[in-house]
């Protein structure tokens, strides 16, 4: 479902315009891409930072109303202030929601507690924890699981393992991308070792 956020026109540019809009409790933000000039706005500061609390904002689409009309965009960018830590601007693009965008998702990690290897001994790495995709806005998930219950020490989740919503295709590089790992030996191995290390060696 679309985040609907009303917006107003800014017509006055400048680090002294950006901050009287601060001022007045409203945040400056643009509008660009799409081959379209880019669009000064101005958002409301509290509705902005009650948004913050919802997660994976920038796999949704924001239909901006404005004065003029609405647009279809996605979140790119949020600065904040380094020492307050309030929101100072924030950057949306545009988008065709009838054509595929490319954004990155996190990974979600689950039954670790049950998980064949872990249970033996092994060691979890998760290396890499998001996933770059490439569909419709809409398709888009809030994030992709990981299920750990049937991995064994030594197995590896690649990007060609993840299991993705239908209509969601991995972006570039990320087929062969190993994403989770299982690592250590198996019991028998260390078993065969130890008893290798207590047979007399034959002179």
């Amino acid at each position: 479902m679309a985040i609907e956020l009303n917006a107003e026109f800014r017509d006055v540019a400048g680090k002294g315009a950006a901050r009287a809009i601060r001022n007045n409790q409203n945040i400056p933000a643009v509008i660009y891409g799409n081959k379209q000039e880019p669009t000064a706005i101005s958002l409301n500061m509290r509705d902005f930072e009650m948004l913050l609390k919802r997660p994976s904002l920038r796999t949704k689409l924001f239909q901006i109303k404005t004065p003029k009309g609405t647009e279809d965009a996605m979140l790119m960018d949020i600065q904040y202030h380094p020492v307050s830590d309030r929101v100072i601007h924030v950057d949306f693009k545009r988008i065709d929601v009838k054509n595929p965008v490319s954004v990155s998702v996190p990974l979600e990690l689950t039954n670790a507690e049950i998980s064949r290897g872990l249970k033996m001994g092994g060691v979890l790495n998760f290396a890499v924890r998001k996933v770059a995709l490439r569909g419709l806005v809409n398709d888009m998930p809030e994030k992709i699981v990981i299920d750990l219950t049937n991995l064994n020490i030594g197995d590896v989740v690649h990007g060609t393992d993840l299991v993705l919503p239908n209509g969601i295709e991995l972006g570039l590089h990320q087929a062969e991308l190993a994403f989770v790992t299982i690592g250590g030996k198996m019991p028998e191995e260390n078993d065969n070792k130890a008893a290798a290390a207590a047979t007399p060696a034959k002179k």
